[in-house]
């Protein structure tokens, strides 16, 4: 088994497409495809569904993500210990970040100090990436929602607009805007702890004041499984940062934002004692 074919497999996982991964990992699709289909063999599980219209995991494909996402995270480790090549930057990341990333990356490469310095992308569930931060395993990390963590400096960097995902047949579709005391109590849908969002004090509150509690939103695994989920119920509905928003491709759900506007702070996480300048560096690249 080839650790190549675990991240092609994490990739088409979060992306839910086969196209949209192969972009993120920068290869061809049937390479992609041809890898996959070399891992069912092996493991003798089908890991996706594949359809004309659309992708899902397999409750095989769920169990394998863990233990995938967790050995991938192994060798990062490994990697990490015996010394990263000179001139590389590891950054944690997320599927969700998109054009964001790709300015970011192209910032820093400009920036006189990082001239000449390779990115390497580390796709990792949000606590792992802290974690691999604070163990100097990636240098920096972005996260939404993050106000503090120990042992890490948590730059605040970009803002962005919260929306409601709602199915196209939702009675709120068609509004300009939404207030949550509007959207059912019981129908939010929450992405697994390792997609999903800290969701900023103010909707919170708000949700809390229309008897919703986000503990009890029912999990939906990846971003992608939730949008499919919510654009096959016209009663149930998720949170979406901006960013997340431009990448969705399904036409049956809406994306409407709230009222009173609610936004989420974007934050480049990097040890608590990188020097100020490289900080601020680093803080500007994946601005506003």
């Amino acid at each position: 088994m080839e650790l190549r074919a675990l991240r092609y497999f994490v990739a088409v996982a979060d992306e839910l497409h086969f196209g949209r991964a192969a972009e993120r990992l920068h290869i061809a699709q049937p390479a992609v495809s041809r890898r996959i289909a070399q891992l069912e063999r092996e493991l003798g599980v089908r890991l996706l569904d594949r359809s004309p219209r659309r992708v899902r995991l397999t409750a095989a494909g769920h169990r394998v993500l863990a233990a995938a996402r967790e050995a991938l995270a192994a060798v990062d480790r490994v990697q990490a210990a015996a010394g990263a090549p000179a001139g590389t930057m590891r950054i944690g990341t997320a599927a969700g970040f998109g054009a964001r990333l790709e300015r970011g990356v192209d910032a820093l490469r400009e920036h006189p100090s990082a001239l000449g310095v390779d990115v390497e992308l580390v796709d990792l569930p949000l606590t792992a990436r802290l974690d691999g931060v604070r163990r100097g395993e990636i240098h920096l990390a972005l996260a939404r929602g993050v106000r503090s963590a120990p042992g890490l400096r948590v730059l605040p960097a970009w803002t962005e607009q919260l929306f409601a995902i709602v199915s196209v047949r939702h009675l709120a579709a068609g509004r300009p805007a939404v207030d949550v005391a509007d959207l059912d109590v019981g129908g939010l849908r929450i992405p697994s702890r390792d997609h999903g969002l800290l969701l900023p004090g103010a909707l919170t509150a708000a949700m809390r004041k229309a008897g919703i509690d986000t503990r009890a939103g029912r999990l939906a695994g990846t971003v992608q499984d939730t949008i499919v989920e919510v654009g096959l119920n016209p009663r149930s509905w998720t949170v979406l940062p901006g960013d997340q928003v431009a990448e969705i491709r399904s036409t049956r759900v809406r994306a409407i934002p709230f009222a009173p506007r609610t936004t989420i702070t974007g934050s480049v996480v990097v040890p608590v004692d990188l020097p100020a300048t490289c900080a601020a560096a680093h803080q500007a690249a994946f601005g506003d």
